[in-house]
């Protein structure tokens, strides 16, 4: 694969970039940016770890057609996202997008065709993102695969792109499970750790799991609909994951929560909500706690915070 573009400057897409980067060189991976925030990237930088990252920045009418295209924003900016990588798209161009939920394939399949759009997450970064800065002790790993689990010619290139720039990867031997489950991890650790400001390592008490399961039995009951099961062994698995990270690190949910930033309540306890209805699946937790996430971010909004 020879041109790459990397949507979302934040700790995913800077990471992953950076490997990238160093592998192919800045002629054949950019970041693609409106002209504000190439204008910003370029005179201020972002560092990694206090180093600056030396990438390229250009617009989607400076960037060559893609073969693969890398999305690594928050859900709230796929529309826009999506607008922007129109000039990029080509005949053979592979989708990857790193955003949480499980809606973005499906979004960017009706926009360019199901046929450009693998599905993957990213999982285990831990990382601090605060202004331009982002400091990370854990890289995690990209998990992908094509929607019908085949280990098609371009899984098998984008696997090997990934060895040779040292990106740690999983090809699972069922993608749409493992979406779903990180789904029913981030709605239950993200939407708890935010509302309590918590660290990994806080979210182990009793208080917490047990809200935890009454979520993820949730989330399980609305998958089971879409025809999606998760057993009950990997919400004790996840749980054990998650406390494990100690109390250094924060969820991204809870980092933009502090800092009075957007969260992504939508994509989470809002999508189960919004399946449950569908589905005439009763979500009490996952409404009780998505009123609370909206009721501090407009409480956020009052005092100018929410940015």
């Amino acid at each position: 694969m020879k041109h790459i573009a990397i949507l979302g400057c934040g700790a995913v897409g800077a990471l992953y970039g950076l490997r990238l980067h160093n592998l192919l060189g800045k002629e054949h991976v950019c970041f693609l940016v409106d002209e504000e925030r190439k204008k910003r990237y370029t005179q201020e930088g972002i560092y990694l770890n206090d180093q600056i990252a030396p990438f390229q920045y250009c617009t989607s009418k400076e960037a060559p057609v893609a073969d693969l295209i890398i999305l690594a924003t928050k859900n709230h900016h796929l529309t826009d996202a999506i607008s922007m990588l129109q000039p990029v798209v080509g005949p053979e161009t592979a989708i990857l997008s790193l955003l949480n939920g499980i809606e973005s394939e499906r979004e960017l399949s009706k926009a360019f065709g199901k046929e450009k759009v693998l599905y993957s997450f990213a999982v285990g970064l831990n990382s601090t993102h605060i202004g331009n800065r982002i400091t990370y002790t854990k890289e995690g790993r990209i998990v992908f695969g094509e929607k019908n689990n085949e280990k098609t010619e371009r899984v098998k290139e984008i696997s090997a792109l990934f060895d040779r720039a040292g990106i740690s990867y999983l090809v699972p031997e069922n993608i749409e499970r493992e979406l779903w489950n990180k789904f029913m991890l981030n709605t239950a650790y993200n939407t708890l750790s935010g509302l309590l400001s918590a660290t990994y390592g806080d979210l182990d008490q009793d208080p917490v799991w047990n809200l935890a399961q009454k979520v993820c039995k949730e989330v399980q009951s609305v998958a089971k609909a879409e025809g999606i099961l998760l057993p009950d062994s990997l919400i004790e698995e996840n749980h054990r994951i998650v406390t494990s990270l100690g109390f250094a690190g924060k969820t991204s949910m809870c980092q933009d929560m502090d800092a009075g930033r957007k969260t992504e309540n939508q994509w989470f306890s809002g999508t189960v909500i919004k399946l449950g209805k569908v589905h005439g699946i009763p979500t009490p937790t996952c409404e009780v706690l998505s009123a609370l996430v909206e009721a501090r971010e407009n409480i956020s909004l009052r005092l100018g915070q929410v940015q």
